[in-house]
């Protein structure tokens, strides 16, 4: 595969997961109505076991599918910024390919999980809203609960980019930002989520579009 050909490869696996941000976004706040905190096991067991295939199919797109585009974005930034910043290119990439094993890790757990819980609810939902909890424990801390890895990566890519001004001004500004709210999540305050989930969605956008112009700009080698 070229150069040229990997560039927008990876401008169009940004583009698609901005889009599966934002039917996740849709999905998981708009469509699904999730019980009441407070509502009995049998209730959270009947919500899960009532819409055990659109969860499965979210999984399914948005840890396992978007973790392999995300790999292919990955490869394309680090070749487009390796020739003129290797090091950091290369520490990027680190926690670009640690964020792809984490994200299609908890996909993968959640999916296991979601079905032995149905399997176990059957007989006993007490037990199985158990099973739940520790499985969403695991899922949130593999990724879900903070985005310090996808954060890191980033703000790294970013920084490389306003060093050699690869990228358009604002762009490399908007990722550093992404970047940084994305370390915050450290902290146990939504706010830092829901920036770095939205900027995200348009960052994603914004590069995917620039690796596509841009294509025809990389050196091609076969």
């Amino acid at each position: 595969m070229t150069s040229k050909h990997l560039q927008k490869l990876g401008g169009l696996s940004a583009i698609l997961e901005a889009l599966i941000y934002i039917s996740a976004f849709i999905v998981y706040g708009g469509v699904l109505v999730y019980p009441s905190p407070v509502a009995s096991p049998i209730s959270q067991y009947n919500f899960l076991s009532d819409n055990y295939r659109i969860l499965s199919i979210l999984n399914l797109t948005s840890y396992v599918l978007f973790s392999i585009l995300l790999a292919v974005l990955v490869l394309a930034l680090h070749q487009r910024i390796s020739r003129s910043s290797p090091t950091l290119s290369k520490l990027a990439s680190i926690f670009g390919i640690i964020w792809v094993g984490l994200v299609i890790a908890s996909g993968m757990i959640s999916n296991i999980g979601l079905e032995e819980v149905l399997s176990i609810g059957i007989e006993n939902p007490e037990h199985a809203m158990l099973v739940w909890t520790s499985v969403s424990i695991v899922t949130e801390g593999l990724g879900g609960g903070n985005e310090i890895v996808g954060g890191l990566w980033v703000l790294l890519v970013s920084l490389a980019a306003w060093k050699h001004q690869l990228f358009p001004k604002l762009l490399t500004f908007l990722g550093i930002f992404v970047g940084v709210a994305g370390v915050l999540t450290i902290y146990p305050l939504d706010t830092f989520k829901e920036l770095f989930g939205l900027s995200q969605i348009v960052w994603f956008v914004w590069i995917g579009i620039f690796m596509i112009r841009t294509s025809a700009l990389q050196m091609d080698d076969t």
